[in-house]
């Protein structure tokens, strides 16, 4: 069984397309998947890139692209009230479900829902109260538990940039990186044994 580190932060539309169609990209591969939130700024900034919402006409396309996609996907995505939004609270409270920087599909699946359908804002207390609500039952209590989660998203962050992460989504299996949703089809056939990845991985990243 091969393991597959998925990177995630809830500010990108991508990250919750790709989450939603990852299961049938999986689909009769032996894998186990670790859901990992990190902070897109910080690995953007890394780079010196502004992301899409930086750039002028790249913004606009990009929301209505996703959301076009979140259409054809059938797992529906409408723009928050606000975007882009600071996710550091969101991400900070799924990671009081955490011990090691990992949350699981649930957790994942409720922070993506609570983003990006009915394109309210992300960070209005109310809802930030109802998600808390929603996983209450496996948040952390204990004195360490908010410190905890703010250093786990640090380190999952540090250790996504060392993996080469440059964005989100991002899956890594075997210390190779496959990053975006349209790279989804490309990971299953290397989870399949894909020749082309013995014959042409390395020489046609290498220009």
């Amino acid at each position: 069984m091969k393991t597959v580190d998925f990177y995630l932060d809830v500010v990108s539309p991508y990250a919750w397309l790709a989450f939603h169609a990852l299961p049938e990209a999986l689909q009769g591969h032996s894998v186990h998947v670790r859901y990992t939130p990190v902070l897109l700024g910080a690995l953007l900034k890394n780079h010196n890139n502004p992301g899409p919402a930086g750039i002028a006409g790249k913004r606009e396309w990009t929301y209505r692209h996703a959301s076009w996609l979140g259409h054809a996907q059938g797992c529906g995505l409408q723009m928050p009230a606000q975007h882009p939004f600071n996710p550091l609270p969101l991400l900070r409270l799924v990671l009081q479900t955490s011990l090691d920087g990992r949350i699981n599909r649930f957790t994942a699946d409720a922070i993506f829902r609570h983003v990006w359908l009915g394109g309210a804002d992300a960070l209005d207390a109310g809802r930030l109260q109802a998600l808390q609500q929603l996983l209450v039952e496996q948040i952390k209590t204990d004195a360490q538990a908010e410190q905890r989660a703010k250093d786990l998203l640090r380190s999952n962050t540090e250790a996504a940039a060392a993996a080469g992460v440059f964005g989100v989504p991002a899956m890594v299996v075997d210390d190779k990186l496959f990053w975006g949703l349209d790279s989804l089809p490309m990971l299953s056939a290397y989870l399949a044994g894909d020749a082309w990845f013995e014959q042409e991985w390395a020489q046609s990243g290498s220009r």
